[in-house]
């Protein structure tokens, strides 16, 4: 149990036995920090369990108050677990990439990041130098595992992270959705057991359905984001074979699960023998100074493959990923001369003089600082307007945001009237391999703010409203 739940328990009991009764003032933040003995982060996180649970409420500028009516709900929540032994969902996902391709729709709905943040000139220059050297386009240097002085590249990023590597651990793919299927198609056979989260990018549903796997899907912790004993409690009744997990900038909710809860997972995957793979697409996209540790980092025996490419942070043309396959990396290479065969070697070189002479470090530092303030403006603007029912969720890093609707409208209803009027946004369905209508949306908020994307947020909204109001 962490430590907020244990003093949200312990408040809980006082509210329960008449200790503290209905309207009266709980301790301040700091006077709690005194008392407990535990960190302000901690006495915020469960005074806000607590407030979510209807068992305290806040007051403006004067603290927390204890509720008048007590809810008998558990802080300990109810294991809800999902088991798909089918998954359908790629018709869907064909269906929605191509009512949103275009000009002319306003892309609230694409899973990149706006092209007027990812284009560097500067690769742009190298990539015309290099076309006209011969030596670029030879393929037999670029072959699987793919370019040397790349993996050397990448390998030396995860070394200043404190994770040991060498360049015959990283495997050079087509992007990272290619290394995710070559780690999948490595690992797990069909029939297998495989871990997703509940709410998850659709390209893992679509190579869990291609592959014939047994889905079994995990929820989303309130205020953790990992529900840890939710996983426990699947790895200790399904036979599962592999977990396809995304844990730094979650897309589509967005959150980042902490250091803590990732040693558990650690260890957890250790006891079972359980292998993951790691979906870290967005790992340069953090906030702040500090960039989120990857599960690599605490991997036991080498069940941990790391998956991620540069598409996110050089726009989509640059669809070169890799993966830190491993013991895995011959079995890799093997799959992949039988699909994709090998990278672009012109994007392989350019990639190599774009990193070693530290113009993508510049370019990262940029980019962080851009899309924080993009999204900072989306959210404020959304936040202030939203419609009554309506949850927005924000968190530090990538470029998503969530919004949570209210129980009477669907986000399937809300995307195909706005599609109709060129808006492009991501229903809940995408994400989820329920059969139940979907609440929630994922909205992207990488793009500059401006009218018309204004008046696309606008519409969203009114539309909310309307099918609220019916």
């Amino acid at each position: 149990m962490y430590k907020s739940e244990q003093l949200a328990k312990q408040i809980r009991h006082l509210i329960e036995n008449g200790t503290l009764k209905a309207h009266e003032k709980l301790p301040s933040l700091r006077e709690q920090v005194q008392i407990s003995g535990f960190s302000l982060i901690t006495v915020m996180n469960a005074y806000q369990e607590l407030e979510s649970r209807g068992l305290i409420y806040a007051r403006e500028k004067s603290g927390y108050y204890v509720s008048n009516t007590i809810v008998d709900v558990e802080l300990a929540r109810p294991l809800i677990v999902s088991l798909n032994s089918k998954v359908e969902i790629n018709s869907l996902v064909f269906q929605y990439l191509k009512s949103i391709q275009g000009e002319h729709i306003v892309p609230l709905g694409s899973a990149f990041p706006s092209q007027d943040l990812v284009f560097s000139k500067k690769l742009t220059q190298i990539m015309g130098q290099i076309a006209r050297n011969k030596k670029s386009y030879d393929a037999i240097d670029n072959l699987p595992p793919g370019n040397l002085f790349l993996r050397k590249l990448i390998a030396q990023r995860y070394c200043m992270q404190g994770i040991p590597t060498d360049a015959d651990d990283i495997v050079i793919t087509s992007g990272c959705m290619d290394a995710l299927n070559l780690s999948l198609q490595a690992i797990a056979c069909p029939g297998d057991y495989i871990v997703l989260q509940q709410n998850i990018f659709y390209g893992a549903l679509q190579a869990a359905e291609r592959l014939g796997l047994k889905v079994v899907t995990i929820p989303e912790h309130p205020q953790h984001g990992f529900d840890l004993e939710a996983f426990e409690h699947i790895l200790k009744t399904y036979p599962v074979k592999v977990c396809w997990l995304m844990l730094n900038a979650h897309n589509p909710i967005g959150f980042t699960v902490n250091e803590e809860i990732k040693l558990k997972i650690a260890e957890l995957l250790h006891q079972y023998q359980v292998h993951l793979i790691e979906d870290d697409v967005y790992e340069e996209m953090y906030f702040g100074q500090q960039k989120p540790l990857p599960m690599k980092y605490y991997d036991q025996n080498n069940l941990v493959l790391h998956c991620s490419s540069f598409s996110k942070t050089l726009g989509a043309a640059f669809r070169v990923g890799w993966v830190y396959a491993g013991k895995y990396s011959q079995h890799i290479q093997h799959l992949q001369l039988m699909s994709t065969i090998s990278v672009n070697a012109l994007l392989q070189n350019a990639l190599v003089d774009f990193i070693s002479n530290y113009h993508y470090e510049k370019h990262l530092r940029i980019l962080r600082k851009s899309l924080q303030q993009n999204k900072l403006q989306f959210y404020r603007y959304i936040e202030s307007h939203l419609p009554k029912g309506c949850k927005l969720h924000y968190y530090p890093g990538g470029y998503f945001l969530w919004l949570k609707l209210p129980e009477s409208v669907s986000s399937m209803q809300v995307y195909e009237q706005l599609i109709q009027q060129n808006i492009g946004i991501s229903p809940g369905q995408l994400f989820n391999v329920s059969e139940q209508k979907s609440q929630c949306l994922r909205l992207n908020c990488s793009f500059e703010w401006n009218e018309q994307f204004q008046q696309a947020v606008d519409t969203l909204l009114h539309s909310i409203g309307t099918f609220e109001a019916t």
